[in-house]
Order: C-alpha cells, then sequence, then structure tokens
C-alpha cells in the first residue's frame, strides 16, 4: 500500500459529544454559524450513534478532496450514484483498495465531522461506513435522508418553541 496510506491514527479518538463540541467551536471555520451547527448537533448526534465506530478513514487525493465512487444500478445502468467510502482502520483501507495508488492518503476523521461534511458535498449521494476490517458490507446513510432527518428535527423543533396561547 505504500506509505500513503500509513498517515497514523488519531491519539485518542473523541466520543460523539466531544466531536459535537469540536464542530460548534469550529463552525466559522466552516463557514456556517454556531447556531446553526447546534441546530443539526442532535441529528448528527442521533446518526453518529448509530455507526461502531468514532473515527473512520477516508480515501483522499494529495489536494486533499474525498475519493468518490461512482455506484451503479445492477439493472437500470442509467441509475447512478457518487458515494465516498469510509473505513474503520487502516487494514480495512488495503482490504478495500484495488490497486496501490500512492496519489491517495487514508486520512483518520471523526465520525461527526464525516456527517456534516456530507451535507455540504453535493455530488455526494452517500457515505458508506464500513464496519469491519473486510469492507463487504456497510451502512449507508444518504445525504437526502440526512437532509430529510434534519427538516423534520426543525420541524419539530419550531413546534416545541411555538407559544402555548396561539390561537
Amino acid at each position: 500500500m505504500g506509505d500513503r496510506v500509513l498517515t497514523g491514527k488519531i491519539e485518542q479518538a473523541m466520543d460523539i459529544d466531544q466531536q459535537i463540541q469540536q464542530l460548534i467551536e469550529q463552525a466559522p471555520q466552516y463557514g456556517t454559524s454556531v447556531d446553526q451547527v447546534q441546530l443539526v448537533a442532535p441529528v448528527l448526534k442521533q446518526l453518529a450513534a448509530r455507526l461502531r465506530h468514532l473515527q473512520y478513514y477516508i480515501l483522499q487525493n494529495l489536494q486533499q478532496n474525498w475519493l468518490t465512487t461512482t455506484l451503479q444500478h445492477r439493472t437500470q445502468l442509467e441509475l447512478t450514484k457518487q458515494v465516498v467510502y469510509a473505513y474503520p482502520s487502516l487494514e480495512a483501507v488495503k482490504a478495500g483498495m484495488a490497486t496501490q495508488d500512492p496519489q491517495l492518503l487514508a486520512l483518520p476523521l471523526p465520525t461527526v465531522q464525516i456527517l456534516f461534511q456530507l451535507l455540504a458535498l453535493t455530488p455526494i449521494d452517500s457515505i458508506i461506513f464500513f464496519e469491519g476490517d473486510l469492507p463487504q458490507s456497510g451502512v449507508e446513510i444518504s445525504r437526502q435522508g440526512l437532509l430529510q432527518a434534519l427538516e423534520q428535527h426543525v420541524r419539530s423543533q419550531q413546534r416545541l418553541n411555538l407559544p402555548k396561547d396561539i390561537a
């Protein structure tokens, strides 16, 4: 695999609450407000809790663009989607790559940050989170599903904030 994939691990993976707090603190770096991140935080936390790992490795090129894969429907060949694979370990990255590419890096990212990035990466339809060292099947989280969950959350928050004497 070469030295490119062996980029090291985060010294100690942050738990989900710590990841949320870091995301809130770094909101201006992402071009958003603290309030906006706090609004989406419960949904990100809920989705991150469905996954087994606190961090995943994402393949990136030297410009730090995430590697995407185009998947094609088995019978309807005109249906495609762009996905990013998230691996739980460097061993899973190595097992999942068909060929070695010195132009790719496998970098660990906190799970919450990956989910938050999915909101902004419009060409990406889904992220597939592999849970084992042999990337055979994974948990798919679609951008559309994430946006729908956020819409529902915002609507429920608006209902909770309505004045009680509204008639």
